[in-house]
């Protein structure tokens, strides 16, 4: 699937209206390029024990793990807080999680509707890989 940017982006921004976040009202979406083209999407699924809630990010990239994928080209993040967007940028797990499947860029959205581009190296500039 050939897909720009833009269209990436409003996919996330779908995913993120269908986020489960009844206790923060943070609703976040992702969606992902995989090296092939495939694109898939995910949003934060909360659990009232917040260490088992799951964020877009994560949720996304091992939709697309659970499919075969082992490189995920493209993340684009986006978040609704309450009514309106709010700043997307991915927490240190999902970053961490993103340097697993060696992702090549990141578009994260801001509560003012700007859309912004990352390398993984920007926002993890020393992840830990074994490999």
């Amino acid at each position: 699937m050939n897909i720009t940017d833009p269209e990436l982006v409003e996919l996330a921004r779908t995913a993120a209206r269908n986020a489960y976040a009844p206790y923060s009202k943070f609703r976040v979406g992702s969606a992902v390029v995989t090296k092939d083209g495939r694109v898939f999407t995910g949003s934060n699924i909360e659990n009232a024990a917040y260490p088992s809630s799951v964020c877009a990010e994560a949720n996304a990239i091992t939709t697309a793990a659970a499919e075969g994928a082992r490189r995920i080209q493209t993340v684009a993040v986006a978040c609704i807080d309450g009514a309106s967007e709010a700043d997307a940028y991915p927490c240190g797990n999902c970053r961490q999680i993103m340097n697993e499947f060696k992702v090549q860029k990141v578009i994260v959205t801001t509560g003012t509707g700007e859309i912004h581009q990352h390398t993984l190296a920007e926002l993890l500039p020393h992840g830990f890989r074994l490999t």
